[in-house]
């Protein structure tokens, strides 16, 4: 492998101001992909997730690679991958602990399974909800917990936070896309 004063993929050639092309994450998966699974298995300690999570890297990298510096790239791909990774063992972590609370259930002859498994369903979605929240801006996540856990109407925390009502509407509407689309992503994966 070059070094980095060579590497094609820092020199500006393939991260662009525009969206990345599949051609270019291609030739970025050619040049750190080997070093990336390396990585991920060290920290997942599992080949099969340490693949499914490099594979999700590369996602990002499609969907939104194109903000991360070209001299950087390399980095930028590693910190994707390392919190796609901590992402995928919390959710195996819960999908664990809720196939115990559902085992002990039925070992017990629960006469009350089916609201306990909606009950777990449900607990389960919340904490994926809070997890992705965090993932929001600031002011996203201001705006949403306001309005949610607060109830105050648009016009309070506009005028709360001396921004006119179309920005809070704005934020709102977009911190809503993205958790659909996180959560849609997420229940595909």
């Amino acid at each position: 492998m070059e070094s980095d004063d060579g590497d094609p993929t820092d020199s500006g050639k393939l991260v662009s101001p525009e969206r990345l092309t599949a051609e270019s994450v291609r030739a970025l998966y050619e040049v750190h992909g080997r070093d990336l699974l390396t990585f991920l298995i060290g920290v997942l300690r599992d080949r099969d997730a340490a693949w499914d999570v490099s594979q999700i890297t590369f996602q990002r990298l499609l969907e939104v690679g194109h903000l991360a510096r070209n001299e950087t790239v390399r980095g930028w791909l590693f910190k994707v991958a390392f919190h796609e990774a901590m992402q995928f063992r919390r959710k195996q972590s819960r999908r664990e602990r809720i196939q115990q609370k559902l085992a002990v259930g039925m070992e017990e002859g629960r006469r009350d399974f089916p609201s306990t498994m909606q009950s777990l369903v449900r607990e389960e979605e919340v904490a994926r909800l809070r997890v992705l929240m965090q993932q929001l801006p600031e002011e996203q996540q201001f705006v949403v917990r306001q309005r949610i856990q607060e109830e105050k109407t648009f016009a309070v925390i506009a005028d709360e936070l001396q921004v006119p009502l179309g920005t809070v509407l704005t934020r709102m509407r977009l911190a809503i896309q993205k958790l659909q689309k996180w959560f849609g992503r997420e229940d595909a994966g």
